[in-house]
């Protein structure tokens, strides 16, 4: 049996992703910084639901060390790291002259060097193994930048060039590498924007509505599948048109 490593996968985009690999089949290690309780729930129901094995440990992807533990957990239990999404993500909205050191930091140290922290722990084994799928959590504001979030936008841009020059340097060993660039989805990270925002974001995406977490995980889980064997190196953009 397959597994699958999910960084953020307590709620939102990670928790959905987490679901879809548990449906396809993999067990899961799932990656958390805070939220402990729900995600050992969401191992249970994936334990109980899907009959595959699922592993909730805290991992701050950000210090290399802890995210090279959440990747070896996978390897000692499993004996395999075939599936990688780097989900674990912050976001901040401040104007750009306001931001500060530490928080410049922090978003870097989360957004783009947790990417880079555990891509490099799982890329040992499925080098090893001839075989692996990375999938990397950008964001549309990666592509064109947003205003109050440049720091943000800035972290997410990196995970774009970080996933690209990777898949080159993979592809030789039969690792794929690719980004999912998601529009507005309907997570946590929007419990802070008033309804006019909202309405407002809703107006300017054409298909006409917010994304969900599961619109992610099924691109996720597309790019991990079989099905995108001859796929690497791609930024897809899960936006509703907001972006094209």
């Amino acid at each position: 049996m397959k597994t699958a490593v999910v960084t953020g996968a307590s709620r939102g985009i990670g928790a959905a992703c987490a679901v879809a690999m548990a449906k396809n089949g993999y067990n899961v290690i799932l990656g958390y910084k805070e939220n402990k309780e729900k995600a050992e729930n969401l191992a249970k129901v994936l334990i109980e639901g899907y009959g595959v094995a699922a592993i909730a440990m805290r991992a701050d992807v950000s210090v290399s060390s802890q995210a090279d533990a959440l990747i070896d957990i996978a390897y000692k239990n499993f004996g395999r790291v075939d599936v990688l999404v780097n989900n674990a993500g912050i976001s901040q909205f401040k104007l750009f002259t306001d931001i500060t050191d530490e928080e410049w930091q922090e978003m870097i140290g989360t957004n783009l060097t947790g990417v880079f922290n555990c891509s490099r722990a799982a890329a040992r084994y499925m080098i090893n193994a001839k075989s692996g799928s990375i999938v990397n959590i950008s964001s549309m504001w990666g592509q064109v930048g947003a205003s109050c979030e440049v720091h943000y936008s800035a972290s997410k841009a990196g995970v774009i060039g970080l996933t690209k020059a990777l898949a080159k340097e993979l592809a030789p060993s039969n690792v794929r590498v690719n980004c999912i660039c998601p529009g507005v989805i309907k997570t946590d990270m929007l419990s802070w924007v008033e309804d006019e925002t909202i309405s407002s974001l809703i107006e300017e995406t054409p298909i006409g509505r917010l994304g969900t977490p599961k619109d992610i995980a099924d691109a996720v889980a597309f790019l991990c599948s079989d099905s995108a064997g001859f796929v690497t190196g791609q930024v897809l953009g899960v936006n509703g048109g907001f972006v094209i």
